[in-house]
């Protein structure tokens, strides 16, 4: 695993062919090593243009891209970064190569050269990683979303990557699914110390990461702890995004009086602080 897992964004900029504006405007930001980072904003506001400049798919107009210690603007090390940075894609069967879970897991592998002594250890590790071990020998066609998205997840693992971006990985599975994959990759997070970059437009994802960033026409607007950019609830709502469920009615209690304190993202976290005014008692250690 690398040593060097760090993100950097230095006043980037990117603008499409033709495009009358920019995608992204003067964007800096870090994303630290073992981080995991949610990345929010609605439709066309950047998110998947980062993620591509991240993974060197784009190259910015302006300003720089470094993952890993290596400047996407460098041609010559594009294959490096996408070595060390793996990417999930939204839709789970545009990824799938291979008419066999193993074969598809392999073929980063094979792109990277790698010996095929070394490769079987590597795809077997991958696949126990994410759970999938027992379908190996499976045809991906027969799995289901969430499924086919942790064999996506082994193939970027089996590369024995130092960052995961994740551009709207959940997207297009079901609540089931979503939880599934969201597992994994928080796991791979805690347990392998891989730099997580997770871009999505569900609330409830956001709220069980390190930091959130929200994007919106290009720029960042709020950064900062999932409570610190949630409890700003009046900003998201200009920005036409949501808030997690608890937090907005965390929100609306405080509003009628109810003395609940900032920071409520989950319904454990409600019920305990409403166990709190309820039962004082209990609360006192």
């Amino acid at each position: 695993m690398e040593t060097d897992s760090r993100i950097e964004l230095k006043d980037v900029s990117f603008t499409y062919d033709e495009a009358p504006s920019p995608a992204l405007s003067h964007i800096s930001a870090s994303v630290q090593p073992g981080e995991f980072v949610a990345v929010l904003g609605h439709n066309g506001s950047g998110k998947s243009t980062l993620a591509k400049l991240i993974n060197a798919l784009y190259i910015p107009s302006e300003g720089n891209v470094v993952v890993c210690g290596y400047n996407t603007k460098e041609e010559k090390v594009v294959w490096d970064i996408r070595r060390r940075a793996g990417m999930i894609f939204q839709n789970p069967d545009n990824q799938i190569v291979a008419t066999v879970v193993k074969e598809d897991v392999a073929f980063g592998l094979e792109n990277l050269g790698v010996a095929r002594d070394e490769m079987i250890p590597r795809i077997e590790q991958a696949l126990s990683a994410v759970r999938m071990s027992k379908y190996a020998d499976s045809a991906p066609h027969t799995l289901s979303g969430g499924q086919k998205q942790r064999v996506a997840i082994a193939g970027i693992l089996a590369m024995e990557p130092s960052v995961i971006i994740a551009d709207e990985a959940t997207a297009m599975l079901d609540p089931s699914g979503r939880r599934e994959v969201l597992d994994t990759v928080r796991m791979l997070n805690r347990t392998k110390n891989i730099t997580v970059l997770w871009i999505t437009h569900f609330m409830e994802e956001a709220a069980l990461a390190d930091r959130v960033l929200v994007i919106t026409d290009g720029e960042i607007r709020l950064q900062g702890t999932p409570a610190e950019v949630f409890d700003r609830v009046e900003e998201m709502q200009e920005m036409h995004l949501d808030v997690p469920p608890m937090t907005a009615l965390a929100n609306s209690l405080r509003q009628k009086g109810m003395p609940l304190p900032a920071g409520i993202l989950t319904v454990d976290d409600m019920v305990q602080e409403v166990e709190k005014l309820l039962c004082p008692s209990k609360s006192v250690t």
